[in-house]
């Protein structure tokens, strides 16, 4: 969530900075039109409240000299009524503020591309060279169903489409994947923690899904109140510290979990209906930083970092994308995208996101952390995936295919997979 003060201070800059993030200047002019109000109410309540104060005191005058108070009484209860009716405006003022503000996205960072959508992103750089092949390379999903490690057809029957089973070497390859993606990360400091599944309202809008995504996801009622599945753990992650004051010397904070993320992809009809891309269900492996302000954009460039040495480590081709201001997530400031090499598509797929939220999640979620001085700050807040491990999957099988349908395990995962190198033809 913005700071309120600064769209006072500098109206202007805020409309140019959120202009190509679908925010309009009418937007803009109507908050602070209401907050105005607002202020307006504020100042006008106070003073009834302290005329009621000063008549109260002058009523307790008149009645300890035994004299006749009526008419102040009436005048008192006529200042009540206005701070009745005052307090009334105030209540909705207040709410026309929050929805507005509550869905004004984070301002991007003065070097992030400008532009409304995915043209406008830029390419950073590149690692390695997509292999060639003498053969024609097979997607994943016919790869994966072929070997008898993917069954989609199954899965759609269980729980429809968009879901699908992992067997044998299929599903040893994804538990050797996030046990490799963990112990890589737990190497640069994260803490591993295995966090809730479930969260509550206040958890979502601390991170800024809630209220502008609510169809983007799952949600149950638990003993009459509402639980969301998570989208990733870049929620329960980040909302570990919500509503806490931190002491300085904890930061920076590093935090990595393995958790399922629930989609209901609204709005991708049509998009990746078939393979391990796009699932309603799937596994990731999350980062999460809390840092102090200054060292956010720093510690942005070390989480995409962290994300990209899996990638090295695995030898799979990838680019690094610095999104364009429209493109970014709602509470981004500045995100890398991480887009790793599909031979069957010919093309760079997304499969990791590191983005540093700076402020934005600690407004909503109130984290903080008092300095040295006493004074207390918010804190900044980084998450990226680490990566998304379907997607891993789905790479390692069309880039170490081959020509007899067979793959190749990656050298660093071969301990993990119990020193199992090749997952055979059938």
């Amino acid at each position: 969530m913005l700071d309120i003060k600064l769209i006072r201070q500098k109206p202007e800059w805020i409309k140019d900075k959120l202009a190509s993030r679908g925010v309009t200047a009418a937007e803009i002019d109507e908050l602070l039109a209401l907050d105005t109000q607002r202020r307006e109410k504020i100042v006008a309540t106070e003073e009834l409240k302290k005329q009621r104060n000063q008549v109260s005191a002058e009523i307790a005058k008149v009645k300890r000299e035994h004299g006749d108070a009526s008419a102040q009484i009436a005048a008192m209860r006529a200042v009540g009524d206005q701070i009745k009716t005052l307090d009334a405006d105030l209540t909705d003022l207040d709410g026309q503020v929050t929805y507005i503000l509550v869905r004004l996205p984070n301002i991007p960072a003065d070097d992030v591309p400008v532009g409304p959508n995915e043209d406008y992103n830029q390419e950073v750089r590149k690692w390695s060279t997509p292999r060639q092949f003498e053969f024609t390379p097979q997607a994943h999903w016919d790869l994966g169903e072929k070997l008898g490690i993917l069954d989609f057809e199954r899965g759609a029957k269980v729980a429809g489409t968009r879901f699908v089973y992992y067997k044998g070497l299929g599903a040893k390859l994804e538990r050797a994947l996030y046990n490799f993606m963990l112990d890589e990360h737990s190497k640069e400091g994260y803490q591993e923690v295995i966090p809730p599944y479930l969260v509550n309202n206040e958890a979502m809008f601390g991170t800024s899904q809630f209220p502008k995504f609510t169809e983007d996801v799952y949600t149950i009622i638990n003993e009459g109140e509402p639980l969301t599945l998570i989208p990733t753990a870049e929620v329960p992650l980040t909302n570990y510290y919500s509503h806490e004051i931190l002491d300085e010397a904890q930061l920076p904070v590093y935090l990595t979990a393995l958790t399922p993320c629930f989609r209901s992809e609204a709005g991708s009809a049509g998009r990746d209906t078939r393979g391990l891309i796009r699932l309603h269900q799937f596994n990731k492996v999350e980062m999460v930083k809390y840092v102090k302000p200054e060292d956010s954009y720093q510690e942005l460039d070390k989480l995409t970092a962290d994300a990209e040495d899996i990638l090295r480590k695995l030898n799979l081709p990838y680019r690094v994308i610095a999104l364009a201001s429209g493109d970014a997530s709602f509470s981004s400031a500045k995100t890398y995208d991480l887009e790793v090499w599909i031979p069957a598509q010919n093309t760079y797929r997304e499969i990791s996101s590191c983005s540093n939220c700076t402020d934005f999640q600690a407004r909503r979620a109130q984290i903080r952390y008092r300095d040295a001085e006493g004074q207390v700050h918010l804190v900044n807040t980084l998450n990226g995936s680490g990566l998304a491990v379907g997607r891993t999957v789905a790479a390692i099988l069309e880039n170490y295919q081959n020509e007899d349908g067979s793959i190749t395990i990656p050298a660093a995962l071969v301990p993990y997979m119990n020193g199992v190198t090749t997952i055979p033809a059938k």
